[in-house]
């Protein structure tokens, strides 16, 4: 299994992706998005994703270039289409309009629609949070999901995920995570690892558990389970549901739509600018007592720190800056096999 450094995942995603003929501004920000991805840990929105990306070029789902429309806007909100270019570059651009506005009016809401697979939530709210903004960004699923609702057997949902971010002392907090019990690029990584997944996460197209990721790919189609599986997941299906009228209904994505490309999404975007609501001094000292109350808690045996959200993507980053990145063989064969076909040279990786 080959081992990438940061700029070598970069050169990867770059060179696949300009040699799709995506426009070299747009591949640069998808690359950076997932390169970092698989910096942080999550390889589910990594360079993996190439091989669906240039799929969804080529069947027309993604559209390199679309236009960032702005169809509606306000002082503290605005509503934007994203005409289907790639999710991440109508994302940075939602995100750097918010944060014009919140400097402005205190706290901003930004809706996308037509918006392609934005990638890793936690990206765009960790860089709101560094930037001295509380965050909330949340995406759906308009057309077909891959989670059955609770009690139900066949895919109605989308994984859901939801982020929220804050400015910290060491680091912002920042919480990423599904509404669903796993997304669907961890079965991915799974299933090209040849590894199973835990309990309690797929069933497959008779309703029944499994811990084999090709149950969800298998036909009949398996579902997802709500996060929480089978005894909690009425909280996580509850969730999505409120992430479907937020992200769908109010930002003019819609739901249950079959007439729009795969990986559509529909995103929901909210910033608060920390120091018109307190003063930072204030704030910092909240956050120093609050963090100092969550580190001190006593262990339970075998446990040897508590983290708060968004410090395991840290420690990760670091150790992945130093040691790389490990591809699955199956990846790898599918990037290198995508690479020759759009006769990209791969001669920066040893």
């Amino acid at each position: 299994m080959p081992v990438l450094n940061q700029s070598q995942l970069f050169e990867l995603s770059n060179r696949i992706l300009l040699g799709a003929r995506i426009p070299p501004e747009d591949a640069k920000v998808v690359a950076q998005e997932l390169s970092d991805a698989n910096i942080v840990g999550h390889d589910s929105h990594g360079v993996m994703r190439l091989m669906q990306y240039v799929d969804f070029v080529n069947d027309g789902y993604v559209k390199p270039g679309g236009e960032f429309e702005i169809v509606k806007s306000g002082g503290a909100f605005a509503i934007v289409d994203g005409h289907f270019n790639f999710g991440q570059v109508t994302a940075r651009k939602g995100l750097a309009l918010g944060i014009e506005k919140a400097r402005a009016a205190g706290t901003a809401t930004v809706m996308m629609r037509n918006c392609n697979h934005v990638g890793r939530l936690g990206a765009y709210t960790h860089d709101a949070a560094d930037q001295g903004f509380a965050a909330i960004m949340a995406v759906n699923a308009p057309g077909p999901g891959g989670v059955a609702p609770f009690g139900g057997m066949e895919r109605r949902l989308g994984t859901n995920p939801i982020s929220m971010s804050a400015p910290s002392l060491n680091g912002a907090f920042v919480l990423d995570m599904t509404t669903s019990a796993t997304a669907e690029g961890k079965l991915r990584v799974a299933k090209q690892s040849g590894h199973s997944v835990p309990e309690g996460m797929i069933i497959d197209g008779h309703g029944k558990p499994s811990t084999d990721p090709n149950a969800y790919y298998d036909k009949p189609d398996g579902s997802i389970l709500p996060l929480g599986g089978p005894m909690l997941g009425h909280k996580g299906y509850g969730l999505s549901v409120m992430v479907d009228v937020f992200c769908g209904m109010l930002s003019g994505s819609g739901v249950c739509r079959t007439d729009l490309p795969r990986g559509a999404n529909g995103v929901w975007l909210q910033l608060i600018d920390v120091e018109q609501f307190l003063s930072q001094d204030e704030y910092d000292s909240w956050m120093r007592q609050y963090v100092s109350h969550i580190k001190d808690c006593p262990k339970l045996p075998g446990v040897d720190e508590i983290f708060l959200p968004g410090e395991i993507e840290e420690r990760r980053k670091i150790e992945r800056q130093a040691n790389g990145v490990t591809i699955p063989d199956e990846t790898w064969r599918q990037l290198t096999e995508l690479s020759a076909k759009l006769d990209v040279p791969l001669d920066f990786i040893d």
